[in-house]
C-alpha cells in the first residue's frame, strides 16, 4: 500500500511539474529580440482554405510572442497565394484575419507577375491597394532576405 501512495505522490508531482512548465511558456521580457520576417505564401494545394488559416494563425502567433512593436512582418503572396485574397471576398473570417493582421502592422505584398500571368485585376482582390503590388514575388523574397528578413514558409 505504501508503494501505491508513493507512486501516486510521484505521479501527482510530475503532473504539477507539467502544469507549471506550461504556465512558464510565456517568454520573459527581452527573450525575443527585434525581428524582421518574411512569410512566403504560394498557396496550399489541395486545401487552400486550411493552409491560409494556418498561415494567418502563424503570423498572429508570431506577433503575440514577440510583440507588435518588436516584429516587422511582410507576407509575400504569389502564384496560388493570391487565392487567399479572392477567397477573402466571400469569407468573412479570412477577411477579418487579414484586416486584424494589417492593424498589427503586417504588410501583404502581391506579385504583379502572377496578376499578369493569371489575368487578375488587383482591384478584385480583398483589401489590396496599389502600394501592395511588387514586381516579382520570388525576387521580393530574395530582396527582403538580403535586407535581413528571416524567411518562413509555413
Amino acid at each position: 500500500m505504501r508503494s501505491f501512495f508513493g507512486s501516486l505522490f510521484v505521479l501527482a508531482a510530475l503532473m504539477l511539474g507539467i502544469t507549471s512548465a506550461k504556465a512558464q511558456m510565456t517568454p520573459p521580457p527581452g527573450y525575443y529580440k527585434d525581428q524582421k520576417v518574411v512569410y512566403h505564401n504560394d498557396g496550399g494545394y489541395p486545401d487552400n482554405a486550411a493552409y491560409f488559416r494556418k498561415l494567418l494563425t502563424n503570423v498572429k502567433n508570431h506577433i503575440d510572442a514577440v510583440g507588435k512593436d518588436h516584429v516587422e512582418i511582410r507576407v509575400v503572396n504569389h502564384g496560388d497565394g493570391l487565392i487567399l485574397f479572392q477567397m477573402a471576398n466571400k469569407d468573412p473570417d479570412l477577411a477579418h484575419r487579414i484586416d486584424a493582421l494589417k492593424a498589427e502592422g503586417v504588410k501583404f505584398l502581391i506579385c504583379s507577375n502572377t496578376l499578369r500571368e493569371r489575368n487578375i485585376d488587383w482591384h478584385t482582390l480583398y483589401g489590396v491597394k496599389e502600394s501592395d503590388l511588387i514586381p516579382s514575388g520570388v525576387a521580393e523574397l530574395a530582396r527582403l532576405q538580403g535586407m535581413g528578413y528571416a524567411y518562413i514558409h509555413p
